[in-house]
């Protein structure tokens, strides 16, 4: 029986044969959305069960923090892809199949039997979707298709590490998995794409995603000042060139967000700030001049900004013009907005005896909404269930536990 019991994506499903966080991540989202998600592991599990973090009381350490927030609300099997065996219970679970998610290096898969061109002879109406770090030959064979990559990979290549920072000596990458998730993103896209197409066509098709094209997809500034320009824009702190006041300003307990460029919020901001003689000042008299000058703009806003806290600011600037603190992860556990909009749902952890919080499910949809309804799942955990949904007898399934083609709970 599936998890999803309701979602805008109840009655599909999607074989998961990904692991670590770009192609989980793209799974999890279908998932959310009431799509019956069946990872497909080997026998000793995706290792993104071994990272952490691990709570304290957790002597089980079925899997960490890492693993629970992109493989929520999906079924496990524990199956040996290198086994004769374990290739044709694939098959079978395919012909059932709406798409199929994979990241392995480009041809593993292939050398199995179990690529697309083989899967596609069993289910015609399959979508078979990879994320790898510079792609496959089906959207344009890169020299570097063999590479291994991961996040920081991605984001230096596709563009986002050579704007970020505050000078060009010192790049950064974007906290997070951003190379990850970004490309896990745009393979749920794809993925919800080519499905709607085969259920009009009955024709699946390939969907072949790379991280490094899904960080420079999202690399705006790089591309246009270039195209445009003939320039390569350099980091630029936390503004954006052109743009004053925006970026952060320094206040008496920390440092804040703030953005106020254009002439409507300019001029409110000098009147909240009590300096509305900026207004009028002819260094800062339009957006192009702002910017010009935005040190000495930042400057200005400081004399009043450092003598006050957040708290005080939030009262003040709220509401009125772009603002916000620059949060912590307790500060956000604790701000009422994230409570309102289920952004921070608990799930059982196993081996602890509190539950854990995973992020939420952003998108909100008012007829099906997507939800957390389960944690992540143990190894191996529905193995049974599954294979016995193919119509296999608890004989045969006990004789493959000892074969070692798969393995349960």
């Amino acid at each position: 029986m599936s998890l999803a019991t309701s979602g805008a994506l109840s009655g599909l499903r999607i074989l998961d044969l990904t692991h670590a966080l770009a192609g989980p991540f793209c799974s999890q989202i279908l998932a959310d959305h009431g799509a019956d998600v069946i990872k497909v592991e080997p026998l000793e599990g995706d290792f993104f069960r071994r990272m952490g973090p691990f709570r304290q009381d957790d002597q089980e350490q079925h899997y960490g923090g890492l693993f629970q927030s992109c493989n929520r609300n999906k079924r496990s099997i524990a199956l040996n892809l290198k086994h004769p065996e374990g290739q044709a219970l694939l098959r079978e679970l395919v012909g059932s199949a709406d798409a199929l998610v994979e990241n392995y290096r480009a041809g593993v898969l292939d050398k199995l039997g179990i690529g697309y061109e083989d899967l596609k002879r069993v289910n015609p109406r399959l979508v078979y979707t990879s994320v790898r770090g510079f792609g496959d030959k089906s959207g344009g064979q890169s020299p570097y298709m063999d590479w291994p990559a991961f996040d920081i990979v991605a984001q230096a290549m596709g563009g986002w590490m050579g704007i970020t920072g505050e000078d060009a000596d010192h790049p950064v990458k974007v906290g997070g998995g951003a190379g990850d998730t970004v490309s896990g993103l745009f393979a749920a896209f794809g993925t919800m794409a080519a499905l709607w197409h085969a259920r009009s066509s009955g024709q699946g098709q390939y969907v072949d995603v790379a991280m490094t094209d899904s960080i420079l997809a999202l690399s705006e500034l790089v591309v246009s000042q270039f195209s445009y320009r003939g320039v390569s824009p350099q980091p630029a702190g936390n503004g954006i060139p052109g743009l004053a006041p925006f970026g952060t300003i320094h206040v008496k307990d920390g440092v804040i967000a703030i953005a106020a460029p254009h002439d409507p919020q300019f001029h409110l901001l000098c009147d909240l700030i009590g300096l509305p003689e900026l207004k009028a000042d002819p260094r800062f008299s339009t957006e192009a001049l702002r910017w010009e000058n935005h040190r000495l703009l930042t400057q200005a806003i400081e004399s009043f900004t450092r003598s006050r806290t957040k708290l005080e600011l939030r009262d003040l600037f709220g509401g009125r013009v772009p603002f916000s603190p620059i949060y912590n992860a307790q500060e956000i556990f604790s701000d009422p907005h994230f409570a309102a909009r289920q952004m921070l749902p608990e799930v059982e952890q196993p081996g602890s005896s509190r539950p854990v919080a995973v992020p939420g499910v952003p998108v909100k949809l008012s007829q099906t909404p997507g939800q957390v309804r389960h944690r992540a799942p143990l190894l191996g955990e529905h193995t049974r269930e599954i294979l016995a949904g193919l119509g296999l007898a608890s004989e045969r399934i006990e004789a493959l536990v000892d074969a070692r083609v798969i393995s349960t709970q």
